[in-house]
């Protein structure tokens, strides 16, 4: 679509301060500010529980900004930068076209520096959130992408997936895949295999993967200490059972499934619909996607019981805190065991860490925080979404992801709900 039969102004979903206040409004269609900038037609923008920050007023924002990080649609128009000519920059540079159907990670990235060559793209220096007063937000018709040939992901395109998918695969996934999973590569699903990802990989890990104790784990050779076959059970808990951390149960499932050894999980939460939600899920997944371990969901109170139960006191292999509130993390640190480690994905605000220093060095705990560098999970987090459709690709189910689909008129209604957990993941088609 060329910029001049683009319309002047678009239906938006506004935050305005100091808190609990989402606006519907028509504001001016964003324009091409910079040679790298691409404007998406939004077609579907989900609700997140990172927006809940903001609109409880907890965030330290006071602009009022267009909300939301998460959206696919179509390219509608490119900056200067696009084109053959682009050789030597992130390919996209050169091969994204008007009318490509594109998904955006939450935050910008630009693709070229040595933090995004690294693979760490969601602290590139060039960086900035979507749906923050740095950089408005994909609930709208229109959204400006900075650095769109390091950001976007182009879901016509399968040459630029990186995937490990085989082509038959690739080619059925862009013919059947539903667009409403698909908005899902924006942030929870990268969130989700991320934090799994940083569990089973984590060094505190290892000994129980390799059967050999620490520190003989890192190199070859005989190892003095006998590890027992018992010792060997991979004991991990969930915290958070929002749409996040059904796509971590989801994924830590599937790595798991994988592996020869024995695992146990416990997916905690205090609400019991999302309980029920996330035993719908796990229910639905084929044996081949959940492996042959035991997953269960409790209350707080009863996993602290189960996992004394299970590791005899001990405590969990990995915790996995998906929430980002102090109580959260303060439970993942009394449900690990010495020599655990602990991922942190939940976005945390400014209360201090509920820790002394004693407590750290007494129990030999490592922590992983922080932001999921999305960008560069797509290839995983797609893999995943493709061969796990059964879960993610319906709506409306206790066993789905996505419960509903609505217009943004009903924005403020829906951000009230959300924040009362009384709905769970919410899309809004915004030209409904």
């Amino acid at each position: 679509m060329p910029s001049d039969s683009m319309p002047e102004m678009m239906t938006a979903i506004r935050w305005h301060p100091p808190a609990f206040d989402i606006r519907v409004e028509s504001i001016p269609v964003p324009k091409i500010q910079d040679p790298d900038d691409a404007i998406v037609k939004v077609t579907l923008a989900a609700l997140c529980g990172s927006d809940l920050h903001v609109y409880r007023g907890h965030a330290g924002v006071e602009k009022i900004h267009t909300s939301g990080h998460e959206f696919i649609g179509e390219v509608v128009e490119l900056g200067s930068s696009y084109g053959a000519h682009s050789q030597g920059r992130p390919e996209l540079y050169a091969t994204l076209k008007v009318g490509d159907k594109v998904v955006s990670p939450f935050t910008v990235n630009c693709g070229e520096c040595n933090v995004c060559r690294m693979g760490y793209t969601c602290r590139c220096p060039l960086g900035a959130l979507f749906g923050s007063p740095a950089l408005e937000g994909g609930q709208a018709q229109y959204v400006r992408v900075p650095k769109a040939g390091g950001t976007l992901f182009n879901l016509s395109d399968p040459k630029s997936w990186h995937s490990t998918l085989p082509a038959e695969m690739k080619q059925k996934a862009l013919a059947g895949i539903a667009d409403s999973s698909l908005l899902m590569l924006a942030d929870i699903l990268p969130t989700g295999v991320f934090a799994a990802l940083q569990a089973m990989n984590h060094p505190k890990v290892l000994p129980a993967l390799s059967g050999r104790p620490w520190p003989a784990s890192f190199f070859p050779g005989d190892a003095s200490t006998t590890v027992l076959p018992e010792d060997r059970v991979l004991t991990f808990a969930i915290i958070g059972l929002g749409p996040v951390g059904l796509c971590a149960c989801v994924s830590l499932l599937d790595m798991l499934a994988a592996q020869p050894l024995p695992f146990q999980i416990v997916a905690i939460d205090p609400v019991e619909s999302r309980r029920e939600k996330a035993m719908a899920v796990y229910s639905k997944i084929d044996q081949a996607g959940k492996g042959s371990g035991k997953f269960i969901t409790q209350s707080i109170d009863d996993a602290k019981k189960t996992v004394a139960t299970w590791t005899g006191g001990v405590g969990c292999t990995a915790v996995l805190e998906i929430v980002g509130n102090t109580s959260a993390i303060s439970l993942a640190y009394d449900l690990v065991r010495p020599f655990g480690a602990i991922v942190s994905v939940g976005v945390h605000g400014e209360p201090q860490m509920p820790f002394t220093g004693r407590q750290l060095y007494n129990k030999n705990v490592s922590f992983d925080f922080g932001r999921c560098p999305a960008r560069a999970m797509f290839p995983m987090a797609f893999d995943l979404l493709v061969k796990r459709q059964d879960v993610f690709g319906e709506v409306g189910g206790l066993d789905s992801l996505v419960d509903r689909i609505i217009g943004p008129k009903e924005a403020p209604e829906i951000y009230a709900a959300f924040d009362k957990s009384t709905i769970g993941k919410a899309v809004f088609d915004m030209w409904k």
